[in-house]
């Protein structure tokens, strides 16, 4: 029996959108800096994951919650 590898993708969720993989060699901390530039709220957002699903490598960008003062 032949073992064959298989790339998994990766996929990044930000709230309801999910957003595609610039490059699958870039870091996900690299890749959340990237996507700022687009949603200035993933500046203090942290990254979750990976969590397997559905064949896919999926990362979560979490907004802090917190308050000013």
């Amino acid at each position: 029996m032949a073992l064959h590898a298989k790339t998994v993708e990766r996929v990044f969720r930000f709230g309801a959108l999910e957003l595609p993989d610039p490059d699958p060699a870039t870091p996900a901390d690299e890749v959340k800096r990237l996507y700022a530039a687009q949603y200035p709220e993933l500046t203090t957002a942290a990254v979750k994951g990976p969590e397997l699903n559905g064949g896919r490598q999926v990362y979560v960008f979490e907004r802090s919650v917190g308050t000013k003062g």
